[in-house]
C-alpha cells in the first residue's frame, strides 16, 4: 500500500510532477499568474517568466494552460522541449501545432508564410487569441529567438496577434537582454523567487488538504510540527520542488517508523540519510541505531 494511504490520504501529496491541482499560489506565483492572464487577455505580445530550477515555473505554466482551456476564444499551443537544429525545424513544429499542411519539399520561406497566414486568419479574421507557450526557453537557439522576434512584429493597430509566453531559467535573461529589438518587445517580465518560511508551511498544508479525501474528518494536530517546518525551510531555502521532495521522504520515514507526526528530529534524520545516499555511503541503506530510537 502506498505510504499516503496509510496516513489517511487519497493522493500523493508531494509529487514533483507539475499537477495544476497541487500548485500552491504563493504571493509571487499568484502575482505572476494574474499578470500573465492580463497580458494575454489584452494581447500585449511577449511575456517572460524566469526563475531558478525548482521555483515552480513549469507548474505555473500548466496552471495557466488549465485556466486558458476554459476560454473558447483562446487557442493555446505549447512547446515543452524547444531544442531545434534549424529555423526550418522550428517552423515545421509550429506548422504541426497550428495544424497546417505543407508539401514535403516546402522551404523555410514557405513555412514562414504559412505561419503568417495562419496568425492573421486565426488571430484577426476569426478574432481568436493565439497563445504560444514555450517551456525551458533558456535552451532556445538564437535563430529561434530571431524568428520569434519576427512573429511578434505581426500586429493590428490595437494588439499583437501572437501572444508569446517564454518560461525559463535565469540564464535566459542576459541572452535576451543582449538582443535589444527582442528585449524591447517584452510586455511582462517576472522573476519567481523561493518561498518564505510561512509560505513553506502554507504550501505543505495546502498539498495535504488537496490529497485528503473529500469526506475527511475535521483536522487534528498538524502532521508537520513547527520544528519540522523550520528544518524543511532551512534545508530547502524555500524552493518548492525541494520542499515537495523532502516532505515526501519525511512522510515515508513517518510511516516506516510508525510515527504520528513529522517533527524536526525526523526531518533532520531524513536530510542526513539523503546526504549519505548522495555520497554513496552505507548510511542511506542501513539506519543508525538512534534513527530507530526516534521511532519509539
Amino acid at each position: 500500500m502506498s505510504y499516503y494511504r496509510l496516513l489517511g490520504l487519497e493522493k500523493e501529496p508531494f509529487s514533483t510532477s507539475p499537477d495544476p491541482s497541487f500548485f500552491f499560489l504563493s504571493r509571487e506565483h499568484k502575482a505572476a499568474f494574474c499578470r500573465l492572464q492580463i497580458a494575454i487577455t489584452l494581447k500585449r505580445g511577449l511575456s517572460v517568466i524566469l526563475g531558478d530550477v525548482g521555483t515552480g515555473k513549469t507548474t505555473l505554466s500548466r496552471k495557466l494552460a488549465q485556466a486558458l482551456a476554459d476560454d473558447v476564444q483562446v487557442r493555446l499551443h505549447m512547446i515543452l522541449n524547444p531544442y531545434f537544429r534549424s529555423e526550418k525545424q522550428f517552423l515545421s513544429r509550429l506548422a504541426r501545432l497550428f495544424r497546417l499542411s505543407l508539401p514535403a519539399r516546402a522551404t523555410t520561406l514557405d513555412y514562414m508564410e504559412a505561419v503568417e497566414r495562419f496568425l492573421f486568419r486565426d488571430g484577426v479574421e476569426e478574432q481568436h487569441t493565439v497563445v504560444l507557450l514555450i517551456d525551458e526557453a533558456q535552451i532556445l537557439p538564437d535563430f529561434v529567438l530571431e524568428t520569434l522576434r519576427v512573429l511578434l512584429n505581426y500586429e493590428t493597430n490595437e494588439y499583437k496577434i501572437l501572444q508569446l509566453v517564454l518560461v525559463g531559467q535565469l540564464e535566459l535573461l542576459p541572452r535576451i537582454r543582449n538582443i535589444p529589438n527582442f528585449w524591447d518587445r517584452i510586455a511582462l517580465r517576472y522573476v519567481l523567487n523561493p518561498l518564505s518560511r510561512d509560505e513553506v508551511r502554507d504550501l505543505i498544508e495546502f498539498r495535504l488538504r488537496q490529497a485528503a479525501p473529500a469526506t475527511a474528518a475535521p483536522a487534528g494536530p498538524p502532521l508537520f510540527t513547527d520544528g519540522a517546518i523550520q528544518a524543511i525551510w532551512e534545508h530547502t531555502q524555500g524552493y518548492p520542488r525541494k520542499v515537495a521532495r523532502l516532505c515526501h521522504n519525511a512522510l515515508e520515514a513517518c510511516v516506516m517508523y510508525d510515527r504520528r507526526r513529522v517533527d524536526g528530529a525526523l526531518v533532520e534524520r531524513v536530510i542526513e540519510s539523503e546526504a549519505a545516499e548522495e555520497a554513496g555511503t552505507d548510511t542511506a541503506r542501513e539506519p543508525h541505531a538512534d534513527t530507530l530510537l526516534l521511532a519509539r
